[in-house]
């Protein structure tokens, strides 16, 4: 397959500088619904087939492979087998975890995720919450997921008004995703982690994909690293689900599976001769 062009003149011109100068390249990935299909439940995420060979191979080619996700950095690392991909950084909690070389560094969870931990069960209950509405507990911050019930669009909407208060009291955020509503610590997110990634590598060119609204600060902070010198290229793994994400990117790909082809058809550039 060839390469896909974006459909930006900044897209394509960090493409077009990528190719140029790889070693200088940093690619970073959403987890969920990016490298592995979404699915019922979390806990069996798994990459979609190849993926993690295709990173493994990209990540031979460019300066720096990255994962930025929501979920716990060892638990990503642990779901994707990432650890199989030479040198790559994994961002756990939106940034607020870093996984190297088998090693994560973290800061303790700010008080609000205790007190969420412990009040949200009952405020399920208190206002009804349907049958196949569950809780996920990440450890620095509790996901609602709503995609096992018989309406998990009207369920997200009944508990929305309620998981906001529960928040605010407890002096968190709301990230809502696909069937899923987050309280986590607030002053972090993928922009910032994805900024912070790129100053930190030194990167002149700087690759995102995500699919959901979590990674829509990864695309503003794509835009203003442009602002500052650096390529930017953000590449959507679209679905049905959510389409602010395919609407805001350079350049769209069917899924996981189109974004495994991408990767494949990215290396191949990389290492033809004169790309």
């Amino acid at each position: 397959m060839s390469l896909p062009r974006p459909s930006t003149d900044d897209g394509r011109a960090a493409l077009d500088t990528l190719l140029a100068e790889p070693t200088g390249a940093l690619a970073a990935f959403d987890f969920d619904g990016t490298l592995a299909p979404i699915v019922d439940d979390p806990r069996t995420s798994a990459p979609f087939p190849g993926i993690v060979e295709r990173l493994a191979d990209l990540a031979g080619r460019v300066g720096s492979v990255a994962v930025v996700t929501g979920r716990p950095a060892a638990t990503a690392v642990r779901l994707g087998k990432l650890d199989r991909v030479p040198g790559i950084t994994v961002l756990g909690h939106y940034g607020a975890e870093r996984w190297t070389d088998g090693r994560v560094l973290s800061a303790d969870p700010p008080p609000g995720v205790e007190l969420v931990r412990r009040e949200l069960p009952g405020l399920l209950d208190s206002v009804g919450a349907p049958e196949g509405t569950w809780i996920e507990d990440k450890g620095r911050s509790l996901a609602v997921h709503t995609r096992r019930t018989a309406d998990p669009d009207g369920a997200l909407a009944l508990l929305a008004q309620p998981l906001a208060a529960l928040a605010e009291r407890a002096e968190l955020r709301v990230e809502p995703g696909r069937m899923v509503i987050e309280l986590r610590p607030q002053g972090v997110d993928k922009g910032a982690a994805l900024t912070d990634l790129v100053r930190s590598t030194r990167a002149r060119t700087v690759l995102y994909a995500g699919d959901d609204l979590g990674d829509l600060p990864a695309f503003d902070a794509v835009a203003d690293l442009r602002a500052h010198g650096v390529a930017g290229l953000t590449v959507c793994s679209s679905s049905d689900e959510v389409t602010a994400v395919a609407e805001a990117a350079d350049l769209v790909v069917p899924g996981p599976a189109g974004l495994c082809d991408l990767l494949a058809d990215l290396t191949a550039a990389i290492r033809a001769p004169g790309a």
